[in-house]
């Protein structure tokens, strides 16, 4: 590994010193690895202006464990039942509407708790069951859950309002923090947190089955695994893992129909190759910047190749190296909101979450989740994010042709605007994937997506592949277009999210 490891790197000196006008060596030093890794992850939650008191949740003492609410066994949950005081009208037409929130003891680690919410649909029980998960890598879902589809809103003063357009009005959802250390999750072993997909999606199969064991009555109902950002590599590794535990009949049959994923981070190989295009073309930078950035990209590409498909020490050398085209363009871009290109950054302050992490430190907030009171909420972790760094460059699309062809639906989204996991490299990545349909596919006419009368997006669809290019909106879509996002995931889980027949409309 080591004579491996130093081949790269030489070559990777040389194209440098072919191509970059900075001195190599200061790239590739094991201190620089640290401090640039730390200083991205910091800088990204503190945009959110996130502040968690912890890095990640590991409790050595563990004395959580013995909480008469957390004794449980390595196949069962723990889970209350909650009674949010929620401002305004659910609009709901169930009698018994149920809120929960629990913990899943974690097979097959030392001490691992995930914990999640579920929140039955306020139309009926048997649509579909949808889960969410939460990118970063290691931010937690309740981030989703309070600003952008979840049930309820959070308000300055820490009320819950009612969200007219939660995914809850169409479907049973799930929301989950992950990997763990993440949110709620915890463990006392730091042994427990997770570096690749293996672990995450085995994490999330397992969790699955606890979940059906005990809602027995949603096992028949069509699943769906949805989420954004980072979760484009979750999603399909979680997929493909219920998909082959469904082959194997490996324990309860999950009856899995489709995923989706949001401005995601999928084939980053093709992804990083789209930076420098997107930021030109909606004048972010310059052609002569454009040019020298992508001096560049061959020594990028070559990286991702080496790091491959299963993630190698070499992935962090790619993530350094290729990482840079992207500092390269925000160094240029002064106070522009990378999340989202309309918008300006106000000091380090890109958005506000911050009342999430008011309101989830509250004890009280904690005891009705059945939280233990010595674990903190971890809005974003910096030791998962840089526990996952061999995973980042791994190009997950590979895993999805597969999927499609036992005909599992994939819809990919992604919002105009947002430029770290831009519209344009998803698409090239979709265009790009080889299976039976991607002749079709990629001749396949756009349409458009139209709601309430207006267009809200561009829709390119064959067979079980779609997607959309959702106007008016940066990276998190359903909190910048909540009544665009609502629909779309409706005429999705619907079937109705397809190409229009000649001579027909487009979907209303």
């Amino acid at each position: 590994m080591a004579s491996i490891l130093f081949l790269f790197i030489s070559f990777i000196f040389f194209i440098s010193s072919l191509t970059a006008p900075t001195n190599p060596s200061s790239l590739y030093s094991s201190s620089h690895f640290s401090h640039a890794q730390k200083k991205t992850s910091h800088r990204m939650i503190k945009e959110l202006n996130l502040h968690p008191n912890l890095e990640v949740n590991i409790l050595k003492s563990n004395t959580a464990s013995s909480d008469e609410d957390l004794e449980v066994s390595e196949s069962e949950l723990v889970e209350k039942r909650l009674s949010f005081p929620v401002l305004g009208d659910s609009g709901a037409t169930i009698a018994d509407l149920a809120h929960h929130a629990g913990y899943f003891r974690l097979q097959h680690t030392i001490d691992a708790r995930m914990f999640y919410f579920f929140f039955e649909s306020r139309k009926a029980k048997s649509d579909p069951v949808v889960i969410w998960l939460t990118g970063g890598p290691g931010c937690g879902s309740e981030l989703a859950l309070f600003y952008e589809n979840g049930p309820f809103k959070l308000t300055n003063n820490l009320s819950l309002i009612w969200n007219d357009y939660g995914w809850d009005k169409v479907s049973n959802i799930i929301f989950v923090d992950q990997p763990t250390g993440t949110g709620f999750s915890y463990t006392s072993s730091d042994q427990d947190i997770r570096h690749d997909e293996h672990g995450v999606s085995n994490d999330l199969y397992n969790f699955l089955q606890a979940f059906f064991k005990a809602h027995p009555d949603y096992i028949n109902n069509d699943f769906y695994i949805t989420g954004e950002s980072y979760a484009g590599h979750y999603i399909p590794a979680f997929a493909a893992r219920v998909n082959q535990g469904n082959k194997n009949k490996e324990g309860i049959r999950i009856n899995l129909k489709g995923l989706a994923i949001g401005n995601g981070l999928t084939n980053p190989g093709i992804q990083y190759q789209a930076y420098t295009d997107y930021a030109l073309a909606n004048n972010v930078i310059s052609r002569s910047d454009y040019n020298q950035i992508n001096q560049k990209l061959p020594a990028c590409e070559q990286a991702i190749k080496q790091c491959g498909t299963t993630g190698t020490d070499i992935c962090q050398l790619a993530y350094n190296f290729c990482q840079q085209i992207f500092e390269d363009i925000i160094s240029l871009i002064d106070n522009i909101n990378y999340y989202d290109i309309r918008k300006k950054c106000e000091g380090s302050l890109c958005y506000d979450f911050s009342n999430v992490e008011y309101l989830l430190s509250k004890s009280s907030v904690k005891t009705a989740l059945g939280v233990p009171s010595n674990i903190d909420y971890v809005s974003c972790s910096d030791l998962v994010y840089r526990s996952m760094l061999n995973d980042w460059m791994r190009n997950l699309e590979v895993g999805i042709p597969a999927l499609l062809e036992d005909k599992i639906q994939l819809l990919v989204y992604a919002g105009e605007y947002d430029l770290i996991c831009n519209w344009l490299g998803n698409l090239r990545w979709v265009h790009a994937m080889s299976w039976s349909g991607q002749k079709e596919f990629v001749s396949a006419s756009n349409v458009s997506f139209v709601v309430d009368g207006k267009e809200a997006g561009i829709l390119w669809n064959h067979g079980p592949l779609t997607f959309v290019k959702v106007l008016n909106a940066g990276h998190m879509v359903p909190m910048d277009q909540p009544k665009a996002s609502l629909k779309m995931l409706e005429l999705w889980t619907t079937g109705k999210l397809v190409e229009p027949k000649k001579g027909a409309v487009a979907p209303l």
